[in-house]
């Protein structure tokens, strides 16, 4: 599997606002605590550890 870095999220401004209302009201901790599930879980649902390390390599 490669990573894919095109856009691939239908209406991606309304996931934006979802993803803004997610963090609403919660700290630094816990925000930060937030995307670092969300990270594992989707880490998880792609399974792929070669497409893992690319979006690490991508995101770095």
């Amino acid at each position: 599997m490669t990573l894919n870095t095109d856009p691939n999220i239908p209406d991606p401004d309304d996931f934006y606002d979802e993803l803004l209302a997610a963090h609403q009201g919660l700290n630094k901790d816990q925000s930060d605590a937030l995307n670092a599930r969300l990270i594992l879980i989707l880490a998880n649902h792609i399974g792929n550890r070669d497409t893992l390390r690319e979006a690490l390599k991508a995101a770095g």
